[in-house]
């Protein structure tokens, strides 16, 4: 069988799928002091034989926990001489442009560990001082009586050649065996001298915990007789093996969220949508991304920690182009300063979790408001409810502030968590010249289905999809993945006058360079396919678009054609096009996967019985327009494909519930999805 574990904010998600097509699903908490014993628990509490895993896929927080609680490695940077304070310059851009207190971002290197080295390459990677190989074995030895831990290597322009970069390791290696070291060609061959140097930097702060952490696993899993491939989930959306994700763990920077993107995309495919919004609520955060013709959108302009008020630090890694909110679950309702009624972004979490977990949570949270309004059951929890003191926190601390009832004020923190997560929904699709009609919501994660219907009605989406096991559809994701490495290379070209003979060795070498990697990783020649993608701007601008080209030889047509593909996305993403204008590759970007064989999902067994069957109950839920309603309740275990449900309704999972409201409708598919008519018409109208 195939097994895939995702740990997130509060539970640690497992799900099973045996050749046969039969899958299972199990939950824990997160242990966040030592993860791994929320993994080996969530697959004890599963009830699956060790033995029996043929391929186990992981998705790991670790990696963006270590980097926002600065529980990393001491990390001294070496770098061309002259070259140490490009991490304190930065970039001029201020997000939050009128505070004239604003402070960059601290670096995550101190001044005095940033040391350089006599050495230089021109932009072309040509040598214009040779590297001054004297100097490493004292700044190594400067670095051990700092009692550094991880080491960044960093020079100029050595995306284009990086033969100093090499000999530097080599030098490290020979005389600190043990230290762990990154070079800035290794995580990446894109330009922008602080983009990269803060990526390799970043890269070296995580190594050693991402290291101490995999070895953990994979000892832990060994002992229980897993023997099968192990791997990591990327945030590029494909997987590696624990010992690469041990060289680059900066690539597991958005290891679990990526995950559900992904499986909405392959989920896409298997219904027959290529346009998908993918929307994600788990307990801490709510995450989306825009999938447009069956296409996983990929960017290495990632941030971690940016916000409206501090330009925050850059990833130069692919990462799946993603928006993240701190609205889940367990976000926490409060009162600003200005008496405006907030949600998120700071969390329960699992410990000591919302009101209602009685594990000596006092803040309300969006969990205890759907609870009051009866959107939730506290038959359903893990733990004994008491009502009333929820009830009590969401007086105290919302409504009593406002003169509402308890029940208007719990309606006031879902609404709020709504309106933040509807911004988050524009921001990925009309912000970029999408329309929402044209495009079908997957919702998953544990609050994805209870928000859904209501959030897609107010954008204008027409069909909601909620998958089979959907508060664990991240790690479903992680079953469906095939392994993938990104390959990006800055390369400055006119596209009026390439060299065609160039460009066609160099996407040559990087493919070799590709199969020679899955080779290593075990996956025939075969079983790799590439898709091509090149960074296009017009001549003068600072910025690119990322323009898909054939996976063929280049000539003269084929510029033609990739000409054409530019303008057409650039007025998508920014209004209007420059046909005159000169046009020039910035860079080239190869995605290799390394297919692996998947088990296929087996349909629903039909057995003809009435949708009333699996009605659970009839209790009161509170609408905004309506009040109180009974509500018919039913058990989503006991439907059949082909069974329809009118709103208002509610359909109730193990670890999810799914709300439909008046004028809203849905039907069970096939393979058991809920398919959600929310009654947005043709023209945008309900």
């Amino acid at each position: 069988m195939r097994v895939a574990t995702d740990i997130g904010g509060t539970f640690t998600d497992l799900v099973y799928l045996d050749e046969n097509g039969n899958f299972g699903i199990s939950k824990a908490h997160t242990t966040p002091s030592q993860f791994e014993n929320g993994v080996i628990n969530v697959m004890e509490s599963s009830g699956i034989n060790p033995e029996s895993i043929e391929m186990f896929i992981h998705g790991s927080t670790v990696v963006i926990n270590a980097l926002t609680e600065r529980k990393g490695a001491k990390v001294g940077l070496i770098t061309t001489k002259g070259t140490k304070d490009v991490l304190e310059i930065a970039r001029g851009n201020r997000p939050d442009l009128y505070n004239f207190r604003y402070q960059k971002p601290a670096p995550f290197v101190e001044r005095y560990l940033r040391l350089e080295v006599e050495e230089r390459l021109n932009y072309k990677g040509e040598i214009l001082t040779p590297l001054n190989e004297e100097q490493i074995p004292d700044i190594l030895s400067f670095f051990k009586k700092e009692n550094v831990e991880a080491i960044a290597v960093c020079y100029l322009h050595s995306y284009k050649n990086p033969i100093h970069e090499k000999r530097t390791v080599d030098l490290i290696h020979q005389l600190w065996p043990e230290i762990a070291v990154t070079a800035s060609h290794e995580i990446t061959k894109e330009w922008r001298e602080y983009e990269r140097t803060n990526t390799t930097v970043l890269n070296s702060y995580v190594k050693p915990t991402a290291t101490s952490y995999i070895d953990r696993l994979s000892k832990r899993l060994t002992d229980r007789k897993v023997n099968g491939n192990s791997y990591i989930m990327q945030s590029n959306g494909g997987s590696t093996t624990f010992e690469g994700a041990k060289q680059s763990p900066i690539h597991m920077v958005e290891s679990g969220p990526v995950a559900g993107i992904y499986g909405a995309a392959v989920l896409g495919e298997i219904l027959g949508e290529e346009n998908i919004i993918a929307f994600d609520i788990g307990g801490t955060t709510a995450k989306c991304s825009l999938i447009s013709k069956g296409e996983v959108k990929v960017t290495t302009d990632y941030y971690i920690e940016k916000t409206d008020k501090t330009s925050g630090y850059p990833v130069k890694v692919p990462v799946v182009d993603i928006v993240e909110i701190g609205n889940g679950g367990g976000s926490i309702a409060w009162i600003d300063a200005t008496g405006s009624l907030k949600v998120g972004p700071q969390s329960a979490g699992s410990v000591p979790g919302p009101v209602a977990y009685g594990q000596g949570g006092l803040e309300p949270t969006t969990t205890d408001a759907n609870l009051v309004t009866g959107r939730l059951s506290k038959k359903n929890f893990d733990y004994e409810v008491d009502l009333e003191k929820v009830r009590d926190a969401i007086d105290q601390k919302v409504a009593s502030h406002y003169d509402l009832s308890v029940e208007e004020g719990a309606l006031g923190i879902i609404e709020i968590a709504n309106s933040n997560m509807l911004n988050a929904l524009k921001l990925i699709s009309v912000r970029k010249g999408y329309d929402p009609a044209d495009f079908s919501m997957i919702a998953f994660g544990g609050g994805g289905s209870m928000h859904a219907a209501a959030l897609a009605k107010e954008l204008g989406v027409k069909k909601v999809i909620v998958p089979v096991a959907s508060s664990v559809f991240s790690a479903w994701g992680m079953l469906m993945t095939d392994l993938r490495h990104d390959y990006i290379q800055t390369y400055i070209k006119k596209l009026n006058d390439m060299d065609l003979s160039e460009i066609n060795s160099t996407w040559n070498e990087m493919m070799d360079h590709a199969f020679n990697q899955f080779l290593d990783e075990g996956i025939d020649k075969g079983q790799v396919l590439f898709h091509c993608f090149v960074d296009m701007r017009y001549v003068g601008q600072e910025h690119t678009v990322k323009v898909p080209v054939p996976n063929s030889v280049w000539t003269s047509d084929t510029v033609e054609e990739i000409i054409s593909r530019f303008h057409h996305l650039h007025e998508q993403n920014y209004t209007f096009k420059l046909l005159d204008a000169s046009t020039e590759i910035v860079s080239l970007h190869l995605t290799g996967f390394g297919k692996v064989k998947k088990p296929t999902i087996n349909t629903l067994i039909t057995t003809g019985k009435l949708v009333n069957s699996a009605l659970k109950e009839c209790r009161p839920v509170y609408y905004k327009e309506e009040g109180w309603v009974n509500t018919e309740v039913y058990n989503r275990n006991e439907l059949e494909s082909g069974m329809n449900i009118n709103g208002p309704a509610i359909i109730e999972e193990t670890s999810a519930s799914t709300v439909i409201y008046s004028g809203q409708s849905l039907i069970v598919d096939s393979y058991g999805n809920l398919i959600i008519d929310t009654g947005v018409k043709q023209d945008g109208n309900f």
